[in-house]
């Protein structure tokens, strides 16, 4: 089933990289991982800068579901505003914008100053307490794509399924005209739930590459551009770490990006402050998101 939805998002790109070209030309972006990714930044803490619509960025971002559980997708392309951090959901025809927002609204602010002739999309699913590897999972969900437990369906499945739901868009900015997508470039935070099992942590950078390879294959674009978040620690656990072996995934993190020849680590992340164990405060996500958009630009500049 899995390389059905691979297929057939295959044909779907394909088809719309090639479509009436009258219509707008969009870069693409992916947003993946877990509660980091999703955004715990406030709505009311944001500067006047980023608090309205961001012109020629448009977002689809899928809701989030547990694994084994029948694949949603569903989500709606719309102008970015805030609004599309943790507690988002969207039932295909309207979105319910949420207090939080995450990296996407200084992502797109940062990628505008330095392409201003560009447009954006975006396309976003992530689920907060998630691990790649399936023994770090507990009640929140794995991304592996060889996943087979349960009744098969794992967060993968649910990306796929995202990705799915706004490809088959065609005009993803309502002005009557298809739209070509050209898939520019993944960010990914995640790491901190594997951080927890020595296990997933011994596969990290393994599966790290897998799940990377999978996800540009379904954009295809096998030199697609990532940039990896590098996960911290804030300490505040009553033992002072939070994540048991953080700095073995941290590490594992480095040994991918040195070894992918087109990937790149954030590592801003080490001076964020936090609003409570696990998530950074709103001034963390704001320059997240900038710092997310440096590396990417580096890396499509090479």
């Amino acid at each position: 089933m899995k390389n059905i939805i691979f297929v057939l998002l295959s044909v779907i790109l394909a088809a719309l990289q090639s479509c009436n070209p009258k219509g707008s030309e969009y870069h693409l972006y992916y947003l993946g991982g877990q509660s980091n990714m999703d955004g715990y930044g406030y709505v009311a803490q944001l500067p006047a800068g980023l608090t309205g619509e961001f012109e020629g960025v448009m977002i689809y971002q899928g809701n989030t579901v547990g694994d084994n559980t029948a694949v949603d997708g569903r989500g709606l392309w719309s102008t970015l505003r805030p609004g599309h951090g943790a507690g988002f959901v969207s039932d295909g025809t309207a979105n319910t914008y949420s207090d939080r927002f995450g990296v996407e609204l200084t992502f797109a602010e940062r990628m505008k100053e330095l392409f201003p002739d560009e447009k954006i999309a975006i396309v976003k699913y992530s689920r907060g307490g998630t691990s790649i590897d399936t023994t770090a999972a507990g009640s929140f969900g794995a991304w592996l794509p060889s996943y087979t437990g349960g009744n098969g369906i794992n967060q993968y499945d649910h990306f796929l399924a995202t990705v799915k739901g706004a490809m088959a868009a065609g005009d993803i900015d309502g002005d009557g005209k298809k739209d070509r997508l050209i898939p520019s470039g993944i960010l990914w935070m995640q790491g901190e739930s594997d951080a927890n099992n020595d296990y997933a942590t011994s596969v990290y950078k393994e599966n790290l590459a897998l799940l990377v390879d999978s996800i540009r294959k379904v954009f295809s674009a096998p030199g697609m551009p990532v940039a990896i978040g590098r996960i911290s620690d804030s300490h505040n656990d009553a033992d002072s770490i939070v994540w048991t072996w953080g700095d073995d995934v941290r590490e594992a993190q480095a040994t991918f990006v040195a070894e992918d020849g087109n990937a790149a680590l954030v590592t801003s992340t080490d001076n964020y402050g936090y609003s409570d164990m696990w998530h950074y405060d709103s001034e963390g996500y704001i320059d997240l998101g900038r710092k997310f958009a440096d590396a990417i630009a580096g890396l499509r500049q090479r």
